[in-house]
């Protein structure tokens, strides 16, 4: 009898037919979680990463894009446009928030969505870029192309939960752990997940996804 296997949300799936101008996204976390679930490498089973301590919720769908890794290219590329102190990328695959009018319920899911743009951020010196995108086809977020067309406040809600989603109350003395070094539009954003697929194929061809 054949066995039939889940295929890995990482290194199993496409990032998409149409990719960079239209990317395949799993997602880990819907705006209603309070638990940080995250990909277990290995396995490809979504797992408990930590609670949500504090008051910072994710503002958006949130996960990443397949067979994309961040590595030296990503890094170099981040320092292209101004990144400070990057000495290298945060060896995971590359983040992506996806803006959507509708309420989903769970996360472990695929999505098609539209890249608009992205923060390059900085996190104890690894680039760790946030592409931000829109579901297909959604009724109040679908036609836009390019973050500049995003009100300003809900930029800034995106930035702020990265700014802050490290942060303790009672530590660092309000120092943030990360930075954003730049927002970007959707061509920029185009650029960095190409870089991230050419990093993935480099780290695959060393094999570094071996178990």
């Amino acid at each position: 009898m054949k066995k039939n296997y889940k295929a890995h949300p990482w290194h199993g799936i496409s990032p998409g037919d149409d990719c960079p101008n239209e990317i395949t996204a799993f997602i880990e976390i819907v705006p209603s979680d309070t638990i940080k679930y995250e990909i277990e490498k290995k396995s490809g089973y979504l797992k408990i990463d930590r609670p949500q301590k504090y008051s910072n919720i994710v503002p958006a769908l949130y996960g990443f894009i397949p067979q994309t890794y961040c590595d030296e290219k990503v890094a170099d590329l981040a320092r292209s446009i101004g990144a400070q102190n990057v000495e290298s990328g945060d060896d995971d695959p590359l983040d992506i928030l996806v803006l959507t009018s509708h309420n989903v319920s769970h996360a472990n899911i695929l999505l098609h969505a539209i890249p608009i743009g992205g923060f390059c951020m900085i996190d104890k010196g690894e680039a760790d870029d946030k592409i931000v995108a829109v579901l297909v086809d959604d009724q109040v977020y679908g036609k836009i192309t390019d973050i500049s067309e995003l009100p300003t406040a809900v930029v800034h809600r995106l930035k702020h939960y990265f700014l802050t989603y490290k942060s303790h109350p009672d530590e660092n003395s309000g120092k943030n752990l990360v930075s954003i070094d730049k927002t970007y539009g959707a061509e920029h954003a185009k650029k960095v997940i190409l870089t991230s697929m050419e990093d993935y194929k480099d780290a695959e061809e060393r094999g570094d996804f071996k178990s």
